[in-house]
């Protein structure tokens, strides 16, 4: 089976201009993305690739000056899906399954990307995507984030067979008799969702073309377009990475990066 792994890279940012070649001690946004995305197809093996997608020459030159395998993008692209199946285009490539990682998740645990790859060969389904279980505590922590922050976080349900049904905003699902759950495990009911995502080329290609869904639109949430439309969701249960942040969109956001990396070390390092 063919895979290739994507990593959208776009210039513009509101809030953190010129994001992808932002450095976290010492290494460029887009460097950290695209090392682990090579870690994550040698692991996977023959018949995976990786590439950066971007919309702007500045990051096309950074890329080819350092080695890593890039392709130029409409800067009118959407969202990243848009832009990993205009690189699956624009290399002229027909791989069987395409992994978007984002390009501003440079703390993404290569396990996760192997680990939707291979729920996609096992499952048959449509897309894949991970998941982490919340302890209590970080449940706890959770909650007190999103008194802050009520839109940052995202958690899913499954059915039985492990498949999403649905993916919110909003703390899912909600616990009647909560104080005697917690006597009864250390792990919640509640699903965090990791922002990755793993498609088959014929569904990216069919959730490119299908407008934006209602609750897509209402939640934020481009993934709720999977479900709107009657695709099959993998969710793959991962464990949390060593440095927990799951994206970087602020100056705050890299200077907390940069503090954990020297207290912790680089994620994934030997």
């Amino acid at each position: 089976m063919q895979t290739l792994i994507v990593v959208p890279a776009r210039y513009g940012s509101t809030r953190l201009p010129g994001k992808p070649l932002a450095k976290i001690a010492g290494k460029t946004m887009v460097s950290r993305v695209a090392d682990l995305a090579r870690r994550a197809a040698a692991q996977l093996g023959k018949g995976t690739e990786c590439v950066v997608a971007t919309d702007d020459t500045r990051i096309l030159e950074y890329c080819r000056d350092n080695n890593i395998s890039v392709v130029m993008t409409d800067p009118a692209l959407p969202s990243g899906s848009d832009r990993a199946l205009a690189a699956v285009d624009g290399l002229g490539m027909s791989p069987d399954f395409v992994v978007n990682l984002q390009g501003d998740a440079p703390f993404t645990p290569v396990a996760h990307v192997v680990a939707v790859v291979k729920a996609l060969e096992k499952s048959g389904a449509d897309a894949a995507t991970p998941y982490i279980q919340l302890s209590w505590a970080a449940l706890d922590q959770l909650r007190a984030h999103k008194a802050e922050t009520p839109f940052s976080g995202t958690t899913l349900v499954r059915n039985p067979k492990g498949q999403a049904i649905w993916f919110s905003k909003n703390i899912l699902p909600a616990i009647r008799k909560e104080p005697e759950l917690r006597k009864l495990n250390d792990l919640s009911p509640v699903c965090q969702h990791v922002g990755l995502y793993g498609f088959r080329l014929d569904t990216l290609r069919r959730y490119c073309a299908l407008p934006e869904s209602y609750y897509e639109r209402l939640e934020g949430l481009e993934q709720l377009r999977l479900i709107e439309n009657g695709f099959t969701v993998q969710a793959v249960e991962v464990k949390p990475g060593r440095i927990a942040i799951p994206g970087i969109d602020t100056a705050e956001d890299i200077a907390l990066a940069e503090r954990l990396v020297a207290e912790l070390g680089e994620p994934d390092a030997a």
